[in-house]
Parts: C-alpha cells; sequence; structure tokens
C-alpha cells in the first residue's frame, strides 16, 4: 500500500507543483510577450494571489524543486519493489508504475519551462 501511495502522491504533487510554477511565472511572461497586455491586467485582476506568487517566485520555485526532488527520490527507492503475483493486480502495478514515471517526466519538464520564462527569458529580450 504505501508504494501505490509513493508511485502516485509523488508524482501527481511535483506535477501540481510544476505546473503552478507555470501559473505564475510562465504565463504572466507569455502573454505579456505576444502582445496581449490588456488579457494579463485581466487575469491580475481576476486571481489575486497570481502578483504575490510571481513576486516571490523563488520561494515557488524553490518548493516546486524540493517536491520535485521528493518524487524522483520516492520513485527511486520504489523502483524495485514487487509487483503483485496476481496477473491483473500485477499488471495494474505495472501501469501505474509508467504512468508514475510518465507523470514525474512531464513535471520535470514542466518545471524546467517556468524556470526558463522566470529567471531567463527576460534577459534573452534584452
Amino acid at each position: 500500500m504505501r508504494t501505490a501511495v509513493r508511485e502516485t502522491a509523488a508524482p501527481a504533487l511535483a506535477l501540481f507543483a510544476s505546473a503552478s510554477t507555470l501559473i505564475c511565472c510562465a504565463l504572466p511572461a507569455l502573454l505579456v510577450t505576444i502582445g496581449a497586455g490588456a488579457a494579463m491586467a485581466g487575469l491580475v485582476s481576476n486571481v489575486p494571489g497570481l502578483i504575490f506568487l510571481s513576486a516571490h517566485k523563488g520561494w515557488v520555485f524553490s518548493i516546486a524543486a524540493l517536491m520535485m526532488a521528493g518524487a524522483w527520490y520516492a520513485r527511486w527507492h520504489t523502483r524495485n519493489a514487487p509487483c503483485p503475483a496476481d496477473p491483473a493486480k500485477a499488471k495494474a502495478c505495472a501501469r501505474l508504475r509508467a504512468f508514475g514515471g510518465a507523470t514525474l517526466w512531464v513535471a520535470s519538464i514542466l518545471l524546467a519551462v517556468g524556470a526558463f520564462f522566470a529567471f531567463f527569458a527576460a534577459d534573452l529580450l534584452l
């Protein structure tokens, strides 16, 4: 049971954290870059917490990176955990591991994209 929680909860939390970095930093940068300043103003007026997250992007990315590291550690720790002997449960176990791995890779890519836009993209435009 603990292995199943590690294989599902950790990647899901990492995906949530990395998606929040996109919302806080990459989405505003994208909207301003493509000239959608009015859409950005509407977004900020409807989601006032976005300004707080953008102002504290260092903390947002630090927490997301820690959650990502914890998810990768949980995945590494359970890499040799046995699946049940029952063929149906073994198939579900293998599917769960594949889904958790794919989710973790997607979360890592989202975190990298968010970090690029938050910390490096503005320097490239100047």
